[in-house]
């Protein structure tokens, strides 16, 4: 094997493929990135596999002799977001492989190809989405997962494909997201849904940018890949097993009927909770008093640190106060895309929703945040 490269997007997809290489692979095959040109091709494959998740992305080079090879992925990536801003060049030289960029060179040992396990095919392709709109509701969900592996069904997102709509929705027992979004479906009456790894999600929904994102779900119509979900966009494709695990019936946890509402610009009450929550430690809330015409944010208490800020609001309803974890809460408001944050409230003591301002009365908000609030004395 043998190809120049052009550094950037070389880089570009060499960093993207070592992502989903295992931080501590079963066998020391898995740590390998395996690099493949066909013959009469101009495209290099990449490719990356720890039996749950695969990651596959192209590039173009001027190819001199097609071939495969099997390198240290994380080391390759190393390499290549250090290199200098000249084309690339790789040759592959018995149990070697020779990297040249510039006049740095680099010799990386081989790992046995035969080795290595065939990836698994991509299933048949269910819909496809707006890349940036499918990046920006996965980015409003994403904190909403658990990382205690003890529970799956927490550390994943739930996809629900519904006709026209996909629902993204997250949780960790302590506050619910959730995003609506449109898709075109293969198949107009399409009623599915997937348990997808949120690490997974996140790292590809980071990798977008224009254009549309295809999704193939292996649970339509197709047994090849059985519980496996599929994305693919502008030559980046993943594939990853679904959490065999239910996902809550999150719909009936959120309140229909609200004691109070607050409306509150969101840039300004994300500033002012970062600034109170300063005195906070992690187990102290920052508590909110509501009335007609501002809010008046508090943390610390006693011989403890204090802050007290206050701010414009809009508020209806009796006065009331209520007390959050900060961080959640930030998780809440920054998914928020409108100027103006929409906080619903049914008691002290009950999950708040919080939304963006609905452009018309009764209009269903496209992200939805539920959160439990905290007891204080």
């Amino acid at each position: 094997m043998r190809f120049r490269a052009d550094r950037d997007a070389f880089a570009d997809a060499i960093t993207w493929t070592a992502r989903a290489l295992p931080a501590r692979p079963a066998v020391p095959v898995l740590a390998g990135m395996r690099l493949d040109i066909a013959d009469a091709a101009d495209t290099l494959h990449l490719s990356g596999f720890d039996y749950e998740v695969s990651a596959r992305a192209s590039v173009d080079v001027q190819v001199e002799e097609a071939g495969s090879v099997l390198v240290s992925g994380r080391l390759l990536a190393e390499i290549v977001r250090n290199l200098p801003p000249h084309p690339v060049e790789l040759r592959v030289e018995g149990s070697r492989a020779l990297l040249t960029c510039g006049s740095t060179r680099f010799t990386l040992l081989t790992l046995p190809l035969e080795d290595y396990p065939s990836l698994p095919p991509m299933p048949r392709t269910t819909g496809s989405a707006p890349a940036d709109v499918f990046a920006t509701a996965v980015r409003q969900v994403l904190p909403s997962t658990s990382r205690d592996d003890t529970l799956p069904m927490l550390t994943g997102v739930h996809l629900t494909f519904r006709g026209d709509t996909i629902l993204l929705a997250a949780t960790d027992r302590y506050r619910i997201a959730v995003r609506e979004m449109w898709w075109k479906p293969e198949q107009a009456d399409i009623d599915a849904s997937a348990l997808v790894p949120a690490r997974t999600l996140g790292e590809f929904g980071r990798a977008l940018a224009g254009g549309n994102v295809d999704i193939a779900l292996s649970a339509v119509g197709d047994s090849a890949g059985e519980g496996m979900i599929g994305f693919e966009h502008a030559g980046k494709r993943t594939t990853t097993r679904l959490i065999d695990s239910d996902f809550i019936k999150y719909e009936s946890r959120f309140p229909t009927d609200f004691a109070a509402r607050a409306e509150v610009p969101v840039a300004s009450l994300v500033d002012s909770v970062k600034r109170v929550a300063l005195v906070a430690d992690r187990s102290t809330p920052v508590r909110f008093s509501f009335s007609s015409s501002e809010v008046v944010l508090e943390a610390g208490s006693g011989e403890d640190a204090q802050a007290v800020e206050a701010l414009d609001a809009k508020f209806e309803g009796e006065p009331m106060r209520i007390a959050f974890n900060p961080q959640y809460l930030l998780d809440g408001l920054t998914g928020v895309q409108s100027e103006n944050a929409l906080l619903s409230f049914v008691a002290p003591t009950k999950p708040a929703v919080i939304t963006g301002v609905p452009s018309a009365e009764g209009e269903r908000p496209d992200f939805r945040y539920l959160v439990m609030p905290l007891r204080v004395s």
